[in-house]
């Protein structure tokens, strides 16, 4: 199992090398985060011992089972939250995650910027965009973005770092993430966090800054077992 987490990993950071090659991108610019959703903490510590530094977690359980310990072993990992974040877990997440990719509404900012204050740590943040205004997904809607980039601006100055989306899964993808990439620029927002395993490629080519890969780098998903 690790030599072939090994050899997708290695695949993975040529393919990154050609892509960016060949759609003319700064290769500094175009960052992985392994999504470790679902796999044990040894699984990750491998694929750190790999060179691997940026992780994502779907779940704060996860994200406090695993990277509590992980962080004081291997203190220059970073960790985003990349699911959608209850209010009821904001303390945690802001306890654990360097990142939170999945703001998306004025009452979640509110109560991230009160406890990131009383915890005195103060995560990254990325919008997270229903860019194909689907009913059953999580995510500000586009017409909503600007007032709330504003209010983040306003009440937690300095760390608003881009955009997330995930593109309506039975749909080509090349139209919303180019969609994103003007929302973004247009907003003076830097970084985008678009394409995942099926889809980076087409993410890089349309400007993604972030694409999140999971099984592409840990094969399979299984649950995670209990520690």
């Amino acid at each position: 199992m690790d030599d072939a987490i090994a050899q997708r990993y290695q695949d993975i950071l040529s393919g990154l090398d050609q892509l960016a090659k060949r759609h003319e991108r700064d290769r500094e610019d175009v960052v992985l985060v392994a999504v470790s959703k679902t796999f044990p903490s040894e699984t990750i510590e491998h694929v750190v011992q790999l060179g691997q530094r940026i992780f994502g977690e779907n779940r704060v359980q996860e994200l406090q089972d695993k990277w509590v310990g992980l962080k004081q072993k291997y203190p220059d990992c970073r960790v985003h939250l990349i699911g959608p974040l209850q209010s009821n877990k904001v303390r945690k997440a802001v306890q654990i995650a360097d990142v939170i990719e999945t703001v998306d509404r004025v009452d979640l900012v509110d109560r991230i910027v009160r406890i990131s204050a009383e915890e005195e740590r103060l995560p990254d943040l990325f919008v997270q965009v229903n860019i194909g205004e689907e009913p059953q997904k999580a995510g500000c809607l586009p017409s909503d973005l600007p007032d709330l980039v504003a209010y983040i601006r306003k009440h937690y100055p300095g760390k608003l770092r881009g955009l997330m989306v995930i593109p309506p899964a039975d749909e080509e993808p090349a139209p919303y993430f180019a969609w994103t990439r003007r929302l973004a620029d247009k907003l003076g927002l830097l970084e985008c966090s678009m394409g995942m395993s099926g889809d980076y490629d087409v993410a890089i080519a349309q400007g993604a800054n972030l694409i999140r890969l999971g099984s592409a780098v840990f094969g399979p998903r299984g649950s995670m077992q209990p520690s």
